[in-house]
């Protein structure tokens, strides 16, 4: 129904299409769909840069792709055409049409270099980005990888209904009644081709989606990938939630795992490393919690006051009536009243009402930075209310303290936990780790719905962790993140696995109406400028490699790794100034309730003078006359990380904190390491452009050029990729570096022989020649794992290749 649909559209006479719609849309109504999607006509890929020739398969570049034509003749600067579908001829300007490849009809790839970026000239290793529509580069990965590839990670357009994904060039939205059909159509073609790319043995497909297409794709996966076992992982991407109308506020989507063979998940140990917690801006942000309003309330504006010297918080205000003028506060010596007021001068509301956010303060969970803000001079970051539950509760733990003396706050080292089917940590958040670290990447960039890059390790350290070689793939490759990923944890655990990306150069619904009001159109440089694949994906890769832009500007930030370090950090010591001598019971039990829970309140006395407990980490002195006693009680106590002492003298205060260092001395925590992300990676990648050839070319064997990168990928991408020039046909390539041979001329085979038999690094041999029978005598002489037929197993691949997808 939806081929008919199609070419419904091609009826010229408006009234019998308007009829025939009608007709057919009747019949559709009478029809159930489940997972019965319908085949379309199949998928064109425009090939800007091809030649129009006489023969050749074109459309309109401003047209619909699947409105093809066959050239019949050039005539000076235009083409005329016969359409394919109705026989009609036109006259059509060259520069209106583009070469189209139709799916089902065999091709000829090729890939033509665009960029490369070597930061690590010692290694062999190279990964692989391919700017192409991935149908015809999963054909491609076809021939250079069967049955090879150890992990597909890809994370497809989600079918929300948004213009993000097309189908036959144009972009599908929810206005379109067959875009679940046309998503399951686009989605079975490519998984078809992908399974036959993984090692049946030993690999895993995974495969990122919503719930948009969830239950549909997996039914899909069940039909394609038969007798394997499925998981379904949930993973928290957005804290924040997304709001939907009416529906419940979405924090996660859905990693769908197919295991093939003996693919197993590494066990890992997870969150047991240190991890910061976040500290966000205390002055509100969103306008309806602003002074005044009834969100915002009257509690929540009041004057912080910051000592201009030593830029440290000395005392908080009280609230302000709505009307009271913020001029008209109480005035403290050598400090600034501070309010939550915008750089625009708008009235907002801090975060904390001011018994919390003393509470805060007190504890070490407030930091204060300078601003450039002139109505407000001091900028405050806190740690959220939930977080320091966390902490009260034991989830988290302090080990330490920043420079400013704010506290650097961890996950505690607890019971190892097991890698689960439900996934969440704070370095999923797919705006905080995705969206931002692409802004700091690429400053000048918006790319929409990035993964984490944590999210994406994550998954390949469970699934490709224990295999430090492993050919990883990604065909809707996106932004770039899974190779950001693969080179991250290369870094972490000395690995050598290697990872292909492929997407195509689409520009965005708005970037295309704008080029095209300016006169530009799809295959233009500048059109091309702005696609996806050079714009976002090669930049991220390259300059994420090098760790800085193209303008030498260094990247800033730092990774959260895997890997730990065990260091010594001193206990925390908090002096409260208040009146030892009138601390009756309740003015303890107050001390205590300050420290949000940390203590029970049944450890405090009417006669207790301090709290030392085996079972808590925080021991608290009331009265410092009984400091003798408290010392003693607290020897081999070394759990034991804060101590809180009641006393009003500074010089008495650090000298008890010198006797209980000099006692327990320093704490041992475990550390989570970061790595600059300025370091950037020691790997190399190339960027390649998919280009088709003629048949008869290369069966003549003059495209040995052309054809001689993806020989390269197909021994391995090992080193440095070899280059030859256009014009050049060299008798035969032996190339040790790169593991493989060529033997261009058969006549020369004695004397490649027996080059050959001089080396040891030759894993993979090809030869061009016509003859089955020379193909197999020269391949029983040398010594090779691999031998290829040129150009016969190159043509025959893709032949066979299209009459089986098609």
């Amino acid at each position: 129904m939806a081929a008919i649909n199609d070419l419904l559209r091609q009826v010229p006479d408006a009234t019998l299409r308007s009829r025939l719609e009608q007709e057919f849309s009747r019949l559709a109504k009478n029809k159930k769909f489940g997972l019965v999607f319908e085949e379309h006509i199949p998928e064109c890929t425009p090939l800007y840069g091809i030649t129009v020739k006489r023969g050749s398969t074109v459309a309109r570049k401003a047209g619909r792709i699947n409105d093809v034509f066959t050239v019949v003749k050039l005539i000076g600067d235009a083409a005329h055409c016969r359409n394919k579908a109705t026989g009609e001829t036109v006259s059509i300007p060259l520069t209106e049409l583009v070469s189209v490849a139709q799916f089902g009809e065999p091709i000829f790839p090729m890939l033509q270099p665009i960029a490369s970026v070597e930061n690590a000239p010692d290694s062999d290793l190279w990964h692989t980005l391919i700017e192409a529509d991935n149908y015809h580069a999963l054909q491609l990965l076809e021939y250079l990888y069967p049955k090879q590839v150890d992990c597909i990670y890809i994370d497809p357009p989600y079918n929300t209904g948004a213009k993000d994904w097309k189908y036959n060039n144009d972009y599908v939205d929810s206005s379109d009644s067959w875009r679940h059909s046309k998503w399951l159509s686009m989605m079975q073609k490519r998984l078809r081709i992908a399974k036959r790319i993984l090692n049946p043995e030993n690999s895993v497909l995974i495969v990122a989606i919503d719930d948009n297409e969830l239950f549909s794709l997996g039914i899909l996966l069940d039909e394609l990938f038969p007798g394997t076992e499925r998981q379904l992982i949930n993973i928290t991407i957005n804290p924040k939630g997304k709001a939907r109308d009416g529906r419940l506020s979405q924090v996660d989507e859905y990693l769908i795992i197919v295991y093939l063979g003996e693919a197993k998940a590494q066990e890992q140990i997870v969150d047991t490393m240190a991890k910061e917690i976040r500290w966000p801006y205390l002055r509100r942000s969103d306008v309806e919690s602003a002074r005044g309003t009834k969100k915002g309330g009257v509690r929540q504006f009041y004057p912080i006051y910051v000592n201009v010297n030593t830029e440290k918080v000395v005392s908080v205000g009280d609230p302000l009536a709505p009307d009271q003028d913020i001029n008209n506060v109480p005035h403290i010596t050598d400090t600034v009243p501070v309010f939550p007021i915008r750089e625009d001068g708008k009235h907002m509301n801090w975060g904390l009402t001011s018994p919390s956010f003393e509470y805060a303060l007190n504890n070490g969970f407030i930091k204060v930075t300078k601003s450039s803000n002139l109505f407000q001079p001091y900028n405050f970051t806190y740690v959220t209310l939930p977080s320091i539950r966390k902490i009260e509760d034991g989830l988290y733990q302090v080990i330490g303290h920043r420079e400013d003396g704010s506290k650097i706050v961890v996950v505690p080292n607890g019971k190892p936990q097991k890698s689960t089917t439900a996934w969440s940590k704070n370095l999923y958040d797919a705006n905080a780790y995705g969206s931002q670290l692409i802004g700091n990447v690429l400053p000048n960039i918006k790319f929409p719905f990035p993964k984490s890059l944590y999210s994406v390790i994550d998954v390949l350290r469970v699934f490709v962790g224990s295999n430090p070689n492993a050919l990883i793939i990604d065909f809707f490759a996106g932004s770039g993140t899974t190779l950001h990923a693969a080179n991250l944890l290369n870094a972490e655990d000395g690995g050598h696995r290697q990872c292909i990306l492929v997407t195509n150069n689409e520009v965005s619904v708005d970037e295309a109406r704008d080029l095209q009001r300016e006169g530009y159109q799809p295959g233009d440089p500048e059109w091309e400028r702005h696609g996806i694949c050079r714009a976002v994906t090669w930049p991220r890769t390259k300059y994420s490699i090098l760790g800085k832009r193209a303008d030498d500007t260094a990247l800033t930030g730092e990774y959260f790794t895997n890997q730990t370090v065990t260091k010594e950090v001193p206990r925390t010591f908090r002096q409260l100034r208040f009146d030892s001598e009138a601390m009756d019971l309740n003015a303890k039990k107050d001390i205590v309730a300050l420290l949000g829970g940390k203590l029970p309140q049944n450890l405090v006395t009417r006669q207790g003078a301090f709290i030392v407990s085996e079972k808590h980490t925080i021991s608290v002195l009331f009265d410092p006359t009984a400091a003798e006693a408290w010392v003693a009680e607290l020897e081999e106590q070394d759990h034991i990380t804060e101590f809180y002492i009641v006393v009003k003298e500074t010089a008495v205060f650090n000298r008890l904190k010198e006797r209980i260092n000099e006692l327990l001395g320093t704490v041992t925590v475990t550390e989570q390491i970061k790595r600059p992300i300025n370091e950037g990676f020691p790997a190399n990648a190339e960027y390649f452009k998919l280009g088709f050839l003629d048949k008869n070319s290369v069966s003549l064997g003059r495209q040995f050029h052309e054809i001689l990168p993806l020989l390269w990928l197909k021994s391995g991408a090992i080193d440095r990729r070899p280059e030859i020039s256009a014009d050049e046909e060299p008798e035969m390539l032996i190339l040790p570096q790169n593991g493989f041979a060529i033997l261009v001329d058969e006549t020369k085979y004695a004397e490649f022989a027996k080059k050959l038999s001089e080396e040891d690094n030759i894993k993979v041999v090809y030869f061009v020649t016509n003859s089955e029978e020379a193909f197999r005598e020269m391949t029983a002489v040398v010594k090779a794992n691999n031998t290829y037929q040129l150009y016969r197993d190159y043509i025959d691949n893709f032949v066979l290749g299209s009459r089986r997808d098609s």
